[in-house]
């Protein structure tokens, strides 16, 4: 982003299904204004408390389609693990709105790998609680090059090898932040940290753990 896209420190950032904050925090550990816009309750409330010391963090409830921010507002839209719950024209317009001119519109991807003892056993865990199937499936799986190219118009990608360093709290929020997994007060949400948290203390070392995944990242500047 720094190199191609002129990003800076000074870049304000609307992250729209911000989940709980995971995309959010490293924006906000850049320095940048980050207006985390997300619709579910419980999400938006893991990441109020998670990132309560950054004071350039504005929590927004609202969707993709109606963020609520300002016209021509923010430089970059990001959407991370979102784009399936949008209504891709009416978000692609809400974008273009809040976009100031010639922003940027990142659609981002994590793809686990399997490859490592912890993350075979983090899919597992994952396929034991899931509430609905799911795969793991790269983006022109999940959306397809027309869907892609319907909503960034011509645009730039890039595939990066991504190592998430976590402690608990950190995986926590990364499981939470898949849609697919009990929520707090649904069955089977307190089985699961259980099992959660004896995994992250058979592999942690000095209280982290890091999962590994190909990060997949689709680009398009709003026209002018």
């Amino acid at each position: 982003m720094r190199q191609e896209l002129g990003f800076d420190e000074a870049s304000v950032i609307a992250d729209v299904g911000s989940g709980t904050g995971i995309l959010s925090e490293l924006f906000l550990r850049h320095g940048n204004v980050v207006f985390a816009v997300e619709p579910n309750r419980e999400m938006r409330g893991a990441a109020e408390e998670r990132l309560v010391e950054y004071p350039k963090f504005k929590s927004v409830q609202g969707t993709a389609e109606a963020t609520t921010l300002p016209a021509a507002s923010v430089d970059f839209v990001t959407a991370a693990q979102a784009f399936h719950w949008f209504d891709p024209a009416k978000a692609k317009a809400e974008f273009s709105r809040i976009l100031k001119p010639s922003g940027w519109v990142l659609l981002i991807w994590n793809v686990r790998k399997v490859s490592t003892p912890l993350m075979r056993d983090y899919e597992a865990l994952v396929n034991e609680y899931a509430k609905r199937s799911f795969a793991r499936r790269t983006a022109k799986d999940r959306v397809g090059e027309e869907g892609l190219r319907n909503f960034l118009g011509q645009y730039g990608e890039k595939r990066l090898g991504n190592s998430q360093v976590l402690d608990f709290e950190g995986l926590k929020g990364r499981l939470l932040s898949s849609s697919y997994v009990p929520l707090p007060g649904e069955d089977r949400y307190d089985l699961m940290l259980a099992d959660l948290r004896r995994m992250f203390d058979s592999y942690q070392t000095d209280r982290v753990i890091h999962l590994e995944y190909e990060t997949e990242v689709y680009y398009a500047q709003r026209s002018n």
